[in-house]
């Protein structure tokens, strides 16, 4: 390896060293504080090393990892929500008597094994980070191990990441078996097809259970069961981690998969995609009318968001890359606000999971029901949020390429979401009767978490009124994996 090639990888050496510092520090002394510290500072410095590596790119490190803007983007948005996961840990995990430290160590592993996934351009790496990812979540999710609710949820995660990561690994087996080839570049290649092919059904059974296995990952129609379960009975920070860090890392590597390879809309690859998206929207924003636990109630709205995300991919047009960056960095600052905020207030008893929960908590804790308000616009996509700047770059990139049923299917859908976010906000505004009055939820009692609360809560705002630099930086970045 040159010089160059550690520089391309400078984060990800941060991250393992960070989580090496980590391992060090608690088997020298257990300190919250120090451990949570340690982790952030990794965090920051894999951030600032950034641009850093950003001066190697475009480098193909090995022939299973390609830094290049594409990756830089997204490991930037990754290690961004990492950290806000983060800030809300320390909060939530110090009001909790248990052993908090080994906490940090699996979201470093965790967040480690999700930036690689955006570089990976082989089944080989593919499989290794979202496995290193996959696993360090198990004992996240885990992590409180005297709630009965977290452990079933641990378990049925183990079991169904488990199925997604055999099928996916199936796949590839038959497409190698078709091609000859793990590259992800070389298999899509037109040559490569001419050169092998030589049992084509083996390579639509094998795009096939690859597909299978992402869908699990990103819990769209019909891979979606497992999501609210999982939502539920994770930690709040947990949650939050999984709805952008996990997910979003996932969602790279298809976006990458598209630019190698253009689906025909005449192919029958690309109708299960857009009855995928159709459904997920659908499905996802119907079943969320039905909920009062809103964890549950965001879990089930995420499958509509990455519906509404499929859209931006199957466009396939010059402005996709843009848009779904766009959307999903949008989707990242709301759902990491709305978690945080039921973290923040959620005490050593329990969780804040209700609807009635929240009920008056306008005027109980007024600062956490306006970042939770700002969250649900954003959701909606109501005007001066991100969410309405990344639903409006969504329906340009699907009416630019003439995907229409896929985007009358958005606006009608983001129209019944209207209904469950506006009772989520109309629900804090409500003063409960003095005999029907919730338990009153723990105060905010984290500074670090309030700031990055309100850090979530300007992001919202400010992606709202003036996206311009961010969408230029997605594309001068993201948008270079293009290959038009």
């Amino acid at each position: 390896m040159m010089p160059a090639d550690f520089t391309a990888l400078l984060p990800y050496l941060i991250l393992t060293g960070a989580a090496v510092a980590v391992l060090l520090a608690i088997t020298i002394v257990r300190n919250h504080r120090l451990t949570a510290g340690l982790t952030m500072a990794g965090l920051v410095l894999a951030f600032a090393a950034l641009p850093i590596a950003l001066s190697a790119a475009p480098r193909a490190v090995t022939p299973l990892v390609e830094v290049d803007g594409f990756t830089i983007f997204f490991d930037g948005l990754l290690i961004a929500a990492a950290f806000a996961a983060a800030g809300f840990s320390y909060g939530y995990l110090q009001r909790r008597r248990i052993r908090r430290e080994e906490f940090y160590l699996l979201l470093l592993t965790a967040t480690l094994g999700a930036c690689i996934l955006p570089a990976s351009v082989h089944f080989a790496s593919l499989f290794l980070s979202l496995e290193l990812l996959t696993v360090s979540l198990y004992g996240m999710i885990a992590y409180l191990r005297t709630e009965l609710f977290g452990i079933e949820a641990a378990i049925k995660y183990l079991i169904l990441a488990s199925i997604s990561s055999a099928f996916l690994l199936f796949g590839a087996a038959l497409i190698y078996t078709d091609r000859g080839t793990l590259s992800l570049s070389r298999i899509l290649l037109p040559e490569s097809a001419a050169a092998g092919a030589l049992h084509p059904v083996l390579m639509v059974a094998g795009l096939g259970m690859v597909l299978v296995g992402i869908g699990f990952k990103l819990a769209v129609v019909p891979f979606h069961m497992w999501i609210p379960d999982i939502y539920q009975g994770a930690p709040a920070p947990v949650s939050a981690f999984l709805a952008t860090v996990s997910k979003g890392a996932v969602f790279a590597v298809l976006i990458r998969v598209f630019s190698l390879y253009t689906i025909s809309s005449e192919s029958g690859m690309y109708a299960v995609l857009v009855v995928i998206a159709a459904v997920s929207m659908f499905a996802g924003n119907w079943l969320a009318l039905l909920q009062t636990n809103i964890k549950r109630l965001l879990a089930y709205s995420s499958i509509a968001h990455f519906g509404y995300l499929l859209v931006a991919l199957l466009a396939a047009g010059p402005n996709s890359v843009t848009a779904a960056a766009l959307y999903l960095a949008a989707y990242f600052v709301a759902i990491l606000a709305a978690f945080g905020v039921i973290a923040a207030v959620s005490g050593s008893g329990g969780e804040a999971q209700e609807l009635e929960d929240y009920r008056g908590l306008f005027w109980r804790r007024s600062w956490a029901a306006f970042v939770l308000t700002s969250a649900m616009l954003s959701l909606i996509g109501i005007p001066l949020t991100a969410g309405f700047i990344g639903k409006a770059y969504l329906l340009l990139a699907g009416l630019g390429s003439a995907v229409w049923l896929l985007a009358v299917v958005l606006i009608v859908t983001s129209a019944i979401g209207l209904y469950y976010y506006l009772r989520v906000i109309l629900t804090m505004a409500q003063q409960p009767a003095a005999e029907n009055r919730p338990a009153q939820p723990a105060v905010l009692d984290s500074r670090l978490g309030n700031i990055v609360l309100g850090a979530l809560a300007l992001g919202i705002l400010w992606l709202g009124v003036f996206p311009a630099p961010v969408i230029e930086i997605i594309q001068r970045t993201a948008s270079s994996v293009l290959p038009f």
